[in-house]
């Protein structure tokens, strides 16, 4: 028979891994219950839930009869606003508004883990936002959801109000500029279109203070008729001669006269033809011809001029409308919420945890010396 193995008796090593286990495991844990439970000041949650919406409408019909969409949020949008509730500049933004070193900084220096250091810069305190606010973000919905923890239910309330009110304000600025990119081009063409027209009628005006005839056509047509009056009383004159002729002598007076009346009424016509003509060799000279084609061109610039003002004040009012019509908004699903109890620190999680992390540090710490030991 094999002899009876002697009873196991505890050696240097067991001792050092029951001191070790203790040591590592036994003591953080009772360390970590007292930080938390004796120290460690409670925190409040707030919670905050919102999306960008784009409000659309299909036509003027539906404009009309009152019918919209809202179509679902932008993902460069919600993106953007995502990254924006994790910057510094909203930090700086709160912390001028609330005093958020104060807020953060409430338990401090009695719990100087959970709490901020009043003292400290800018990028600790951005550090101590990014522990204090949690930011979910649902790309299937676009909906993002953010938690805030303070020493105080008022103080996470107003940080959360903070933090939609700021987001609010980005996402109506950059609506307000993509209205502005959608509107400048034709707004700038409207300015051009104004312009234009404005010139056009400035130098119709100048025209007819220069030439002192409101309208060419309508005193051309007066002129015209004095001409064909003339030209009726020359005929006229002429069929009253010839009958003088027949019935009295050639030196009759009534003969003279009507001869010296026929050439009165010539000389009129020739002098009213003249005006159409006169100065037709000189081009710094004005005539009728000349005033007509000149009145005809400001005309045609004017005419251009009030279609095209027509064509952009169109163009202008459609990407006006368009614009509004594609306006984004931020939609709260839910409002900063206020709470009743303390949530903040979970002690029994982060007790676990240590517990946990220190449990697997001795484990593998005793896996190594055996691990050394054995190869020896």
């Amino acid at each position: 028979m094999l002899p009876m193995a002697e009873p196991a008796q505890i050696e240097t090593r067991h001792r050092w891994l029951i001191g070790a286990f203790f040591g590592v495991v036994i003591l953080p844990v009772l360390l970590a219950a007292a930080y938390l439970w004796i120290i460690a000041e409670d925190q409040y949650a707030s919670t905050v839930a919102f999306s960008v919406r784009k409000e659309e409408m299909d036509s003027s019909l539906d404009l009309l009869g009152g019918i919209s969409k809202l179509s679902g949020s932008s993902t460069s949008d919600t993106d953007v606003l995502y990254e924006y509730i994790q910057s510094q500049d909203l930090v700086q933004n709160i912390d001028r508004d609330l005093d958020l070193k104060a807020m953060f900084g409430k338990a401090w220096p009695g719990d100087p883990v959970f709490a901020f250091d009043p003292s400290g810069t800018i990028e600790d305190l951005v550090d101590q936002w990014e522990d204090q606010v949690r930011v979910l973000y649902d790309t299937g919905t676009g909906i993002i959801t953010v938690r805030v923890q303070a020493f105080t239910p008022e103080d996470a309330t107003a940080i959360a109000t903070a933090v939609f009110d700021r987001s609010s304000k980005l996402v109506n600025d950059i609506s307000s500029i993509a209205r502005e990119d959608m509107t400048r081009y034709t707004r700038e063409e409207l300015d051009r279109a104004v312009e234009r027209l404005k010139q056009a009628r400035q130098d119709l005006t100048a025209f007819r203070l220069r030439s002192r005839i409101v309208d060419p056509q309508a005193d051309l047509q007066g002129q015209m008729g004095v001409l064909n009056t003339l030209q009726a009383q020359l005929a006229e004159t002429l069929v009253e001669l010839d009958l003088l002729r027949e019935s009295v002598r050639e030196n009759d007076p009534r003969v003279t006269q009507a001869e010296r009346r026929i050439d009165a009424i010539r000389r009129r016509i020739e002098d009213e033809r003249n005006k159409f003509t006169e100065n037709a060799n000189d081009p710094a000279a004005e005539n009728y011809a000349t005033l007509m084609a000149e009145f005809e061109r400001l005309s045609v610039d004017l005419q251009f001029a009030e279609e095209a003002y027509r064509t952009a004040l169109a163009a202008h009012d459609s990407a006006v409308a368009e614009a509004q019509r594609q306006s984004r908004y931020l939609a709260a699903h839910i409002r900063p919420t206020h709470a009743e109890k303390s949530e903040f620190p979970r002690r029994w999680m982060l007790l676990g945890l240590t517990g946990l992390f220190a449990l697997l540090t001795w484990a593998v710490g005793a896996l190594v010396y055996y691990s050394i030991r054995d190869r020896r």
